[in-house]
């Protein structure tokens, strides 16, 4: 995965639930594990910005429901530092699910998408309404 340019704190963990912020179905997820996270022994591992984690489906359409996707997160509500000093932080915690291990599931996502995302994953800001 590409290295960012800003110090992101890792805000999620496992078992929180996120918004899908795409139109692929599903309303509301919870995070079941983080794909390339390290943590120390017997500590919970994290989850922040442009990371790419595993969900579960909580509400959404029926045959989505229970079933595991890959997705990046693209909105925390904690707040982290970018390189030129500033703290960025949103309203909510939001992800877009994956189809496979590049491109996004849903043609359009609602809301913004944080910059860290785009540097990170081109194909998904490309579908965002709005890039900060």
């Amino acid at each position: 995965m590409k290295g960012l340019s800003a110090r992101i704190t890792r805000g999620l963990l496992l078992g929180s639930e996120v918004i899908v912020a795409d139109n692929s179905g599903a309303k509301i997820a919870r995070i079941t594990g983080v794909k390339g996270g390290k943590s120390r022994k017997g500590r919970q591992v994290g989850a922040g910005i442009a990371d790419l984690v595993k969900i579960s489906v909580r509400k959404g359409l029926p045959e989505m429901k229970g079933v595991l996707f890959d997705a990046v997160i693209i909105r925390q509500r904690r707040e982290w530092r970018r390189a030129n000093g500033e703290r960025i932080c949103f309203a909510d915690n939001a992800v877009a699910l994956l189809k496979d291990e590049k491109n996004p599931k849903g043609t359009m996502i609602r809301g913004a998408v944080a910059r860290e995302v785009a540097e990170r994953w081109p194909a998904v800001s490309k579908i965002a309404a709005a890039v900060i």
